[in-house]
């Protein structure tokens, strides 16, 4: 054998090479690698710590702050604009409720009904925008066409409009929020479909065989999953925003329930007379969670961002 020539090895060991020992890399799955993205930004982690103690506050907190929001007659009873006290911590409002009280009561629907459009809004917008870019040709351009129609029209003059027409109730504000909130989702997710189709693995797929559903259930959409999250998030805090928008206009949830858009509506009202606890604390909780939503989207579109994440 000649000096040269490497030793064979025995049975049964496996050769490995002593760089790639002495390396110390170790494959680090996808998940914890978005974890530790979404981690390193502070602001989104407080944000979510923020999140999860009002969701505390306004699902959990009427458990142990007993009041009376939904009873009219016994309210009149109460004491109105009364400022803070022992027995009302925030207060009442001019309709005797309890202010501390009413803003867990009215963060319950705010909460809740942004939750329940959001999802709305990114269900119908992903379906739409993936159909539309995927199957391109005629359907897409009267699909944009009709997109660049419905986004002409300002939304907040459509909800109106729309509220105005019809009936209004609870379940009438989470869907008219939620099927037309979804315009530029749509938009967004259909650029993703345009370009995720046009690459190597789903043309491959396409010539082996595979369909058009199957490639946007395996392709398209985990690889547009970054957008949807984000848009999903953004949906919410969206929603969230026009119904407060909507409430602050009068237009919000019927009596006796409230939200916080005409829990300031009110308290907007009465601010002249000096009864300040009427809006401050519910617009204090209003403009922080609708930053802390944008702060943890920016978070989730970082952490599935691929170009991020290590190969």
């Amino acid at each position: 054998m000649s000096i040269y020539e490497e030793p064979a090895m025995p049975a049964g060991i496996v050769h490995t090479d002593v760089a790639d020992l002495e390396s110390g890399d170790v494959i680090i799955p996808l998940w914890r690698q978005r974890l530790q993205i979404f981690f390193h930004n502070k602001l989104a982690i407080v944000s979510v710590m923020f999140l999860l103690a009002i969701v505390g506050f306004c699902y959990v907190g009427p458990l142990l702050y007993h009041t009376n929001q939904t009873d009219q007659a016994s309210a009149l009873n109460a004491v109105w604009n009364g400022p803070p006290s022992m027995h009302h911590w925030l207060g009442t409002d001019s309709s005797g409720f309890d202010e501390l009280g009413r803003i867990m009561y009215g963060g319950e629907y705010s909460l809740s009904l942004g939750i329940l459009a959001g999802f709305i809004t990114i269900v119908v917008g992903t379906i739409y925008g993936m159909v539309s870019g995927f199957i391109g040709g005629a359907l897409d351009t009267i699909l944009m066409r009709l997109l660049d129609a419905l986004l002409s029209i300002p939304l907040l003059f459509l909800l109106i409009t729309l509220i105005a027409v019809f009936t209004r109730s609870t379940v009438f504000l989470i869907v008219i929020i939620g099927v037309t909130g979804w315009f530029a989702n749509a938009r967004i997710i259909r650029g993703d479909a345009l370009l995720i189709k046009k690459l190597e693995y789903s043309q491959a797929a396409y010539a082996m065989g595979a369909s058009r559903i199957h490639i946007i259930r395996r392709h398209v959409f985990p690889n547009s999953m970054s957008n949807i999250v984000t848009v999903a998030t953004f949906s919410v805090a969206d929603a969230i925003l026009f119904l407060s928008t909507l409430g602050f206009l009068g237009l919000g949830i019927p009596a006796p329930q409230t939200d916080w858009g005409t829990m300031m509506q009110n308290g907007a009202a009465q601010q002249p007379n000096g009864y300040w606890w009427e809006i401050y604390p519910t617009a204090f909780f209003f403009v922080l969670v609708i930053v802390a939503i944008t702060y943890v989207g920016e978070a989730l579109r970082d952490a599935f961002e691929v170009r991020l994440l290590e190969r």
